[in-house]
């Protein structure tokens, strides 16, 4: 693994960037506990510049901060985790840069990953077709009056009503429905936050595998959890993987579709496999099971790590456009301390369930992830990182060398944005070709099909579908330049719904709704 220690000096005034600022008064940040310092956050507004020298005007006051990642804690560049605290120490929910108030937050380094956007482009391809991806703003940061270059902020994965949307347990929700719900596990190396506190899977990945499956508590924290719901989670996911084990899996009654929702499952994979994410499915992997009265299903996600997708790797399955990381991995890496357990496979070996998958990426390709809309995307984090970029590689002079795990390594950071828009054009021409199914007229359904009513409306529409639902359907509402809205169903059954959209600014909005292997769209005016 290279590190490159001789950082130069950058004399940093201002940036088109945001600018986080922080003092630790003489502490050093290590992996844990956090320390308290101060931080303050420059943001006079899109378009605007932001000087070194104005006003905190965004965020000014005390964080616990301390160091956050596995390996990346080894790069001289390091990531971060804080938390906004108010001057007695407690926890502070604030909104930063315009993200939904919370106490937790991620600054993420992007230092062997030389296009600095490989987190940020997935996080926001993410959020245009999962529940929930985590929001992120780039900046740049100054530590103890060092600049340290362009940084990422994110939102830590957290159940919160505008995160992981799940209901909030308490050490007293030992019995009956709150004991359900909800829970957030991750697969995951055992070090950070709530590490080494969970069980393993009574199943061996596969055959001859090392060991089996670690799964952990995420929420609630290991510091909260109780008895109770620590036997509750695992028994349940011990179910589950019974099912997913027996031959009748597939049972579309009493089979996994019964506890695991489909429609997360299938964008969890999709957004991995775009992605060619090397540690997908296996580590950085997150679910969570809502409330039996809400629902009770497991939702893969949210997604997470992808410092080395998109290309960003000489190991296992390599950087080369092609392979099912889902398929391949334990293949290439059977001896690997952490590989791709049991389930995957199994889900991919239902064909109802691959046709569903195969469907959902054509969908997505003519729509969120059509190449045109991708591009735009990269096109615009480059154009904002125009000038950042010169002075992170200033700060941090790795551009042209190898850094731990490289695969492509470019001479400039043109090179580096070019060849990762070849790499994305030709990862999506391989998956075309693999999850290429012929879909009839009466997979992709016409506007006709599907019936909203006020419209235009100005707050509350009622969405009939065609066919009965034995599970809420899963709807993306997104604006004529493509950006995607909240937009979630507050009641229904079977196949009438009800949605809010009020907080919509007036416009052409598209709701694309799916069922299973079926697509509904239509356009909603909204006054």
């Amino acid at each position: 693994m290279a590190s490159f220690c001789g950082m130069a000096q950058v004399n940093f005034t201002s940036s088109n960037l945001p600018i986080i600022i922080i003092n630790t008064n003489g502490q050093s940040i290590s992996d844990e506990p956090k320390i308290t310092a101060d931080m303050g956050i420059i943001y006079n507004g899109q378009g605007e510049i932001n000087k070194v020298s104005d006003q905190k005007n965004n965020y000014n006051g005390k964080v616990g901060i301390e160091l956050r990642g596995s390996t990346s804690q080894s790069f001289p560049k390091k990531p971060y985790g804080f938390e906004t605290r108010d001057n007695t120490g407690e926890d502070l929910d604030v909104s930063l840069l315009g993200m939904p108030k919370e106490s937790d937050w991620t600054l993420n380094a992007t230092y062997n990953d030389k296009s600095l956007m490989r987190d940020g482009l997935a996080y926001i391809l993410a959020g245009s077709v999962m529940e929930y991806a985590p929001r992120v703003r780039y900046c740049e940061l100054v530590l103890n009056n060092s600049y340290m270059g362009v940084y990422l902020l994110i939102e830590k994965i957290k159940r919160d009503k505008n995160r992981v949307n799940i209901s909030k347990m308490e050490v007293a929700d030992n019995s009956g429905d709150a004991l359900t719900g909800g829970y957030i596990i991750k697969l995951d190396k055992t070090t950070g936050s709530n590490s080494r506190s969970g069980w393993f899977s009574r199943y061996k990945p596969f055959t001859g595998a090392l060991s089996n499956t670690y799964f952990q508590y995420e929420y609630p924290s290991v510091d909260n959890i109780t008895d109770a719901q620590k036997n509750y989670i695992q028994n349940h996911i011990h179910n589950v993987e019974d099912v997913i084990a027996s031959n009748d899996y597939k049972n579309t009654s009493n089979g996994y579709r019964k506890y695991i929702d489909v429609n997360s499952l299938m964008d969890f994979i999709i957004i991995n496999e775009l992605t060619k994410n090397p540690d997908g499915y296996r580590l950085s992997t997150f679910f969570y099971k809502e409330r039996d009265s809400e629902g009770g299903k497991i939702k893969l996600g949210p997604v997470w790590d992808f410092n080395l997708g998109f290309g960003n790797v000489d190991y296992c399955t390599q950087g080369n456009p092609e392979g099912l990381v889902i398929q391949d991995f334990n293949t290439v890496c059977p001896n690997d301390g952490w590989v791709i357990h049991f389930w995957w496979k199994k889900f991919l070996d239902d064909p109802d369930f691959y046709d569903g998958l195969k469907k959902r990426w054509q969908h997505l390709r003519k729509n969120q992830f059509s190449l045109e809309k991708i591009n735009y995307k990269i096109d615009s984090i480059s154009s904002l990182l125009a000038v950042p970029h010169i002075r992170n590689f200033t700060k941090w002079p790795v551009m042209g060398k190898y850094v731990w795990p490289n695969y492509y390594i470019g001479k400039s950071y043109n090179e580096e944005v070019n060849w990762l828009k070849w790499w994305i054009a030709n990862r999506i021409n391989y998956l075309d070709n693999v999850w290429y199914i012929n879909i009839n007229d009466t997979d992709e359904q016409s506007s006709d099909n599907l019936t909203i009513y006020p419209n235009p409306t100005s707050a509350i529409i009622s969405v009939t579908i065609p066919e009965e639902t034995s599970e809420t359907p899963k709807a993306h509402l997104t604006d004529c330049l493509g950006r995607i809205h909240p937009f979630y169903f507050t009641a229904g059954n079977q196949n009438n719904y009800e949605a809010d959209v009020s907080h919509l600014s007036p416009g052409l909005y598209i709701i694309s709704i799916q069922t299973g292997t079926k697509i509904y769209v239509k356009k909603v005016l909204k006054l």
